[in-house]
């Protein structure tokens, strides 16, 4: 064996020191993800006449007709404005929740988790 040969290093205090960084990154990550359930985007269709909001973990808080659209009646109108308004709330909450967690998700790319 060469002189000075220490063996394989065996990460030690470096993998221990990942370990921490990982189960801080984890409690933050659970932190903003709480956080996304508190907040909410708002969207709406028909010039507003629909309304509805969505939490930022998609879960649908509120829709709202203009009553003034009840009064024609046109059931497959209100059901189109009430889809878009959906998914355009469903796009938005997606993106607050892309944009809350694009940190956590870089840095756990950075730590080589493949993210």
């Amino acid at each position: 064996m060469a002189k000075g040969y220490r063996g394989p290093s065996g990460g030690g205090k470096g993998q221990g020191n990942m370990m921490a960084q990982i189960a801080k990154l984890q409690e933050q990550m659970a932190q903003s993800q709480a956080e996304l359930a508190d907040e909410t985007v708002t969207e709406t269709a028909g010039g507003g006449a629909v309304s509805v909001t969505m939490t930022g973990n998609q879960v649908c808080r509120a829709v709202e007709i203009d009553p003034g659209l009840l009064e024609d009646a046109d059931a497959e109108m209100l059901q189109d404005l009430v889809m878009a308004a959906v998914n355009n709330a469903l796009d938005s909450s997606r993106k607050l929740s892309e944009e809350k967690m694009a940190p956590y998700t870089g840095m756990l790319g950075g730590l080589g988790l493949g993210f």
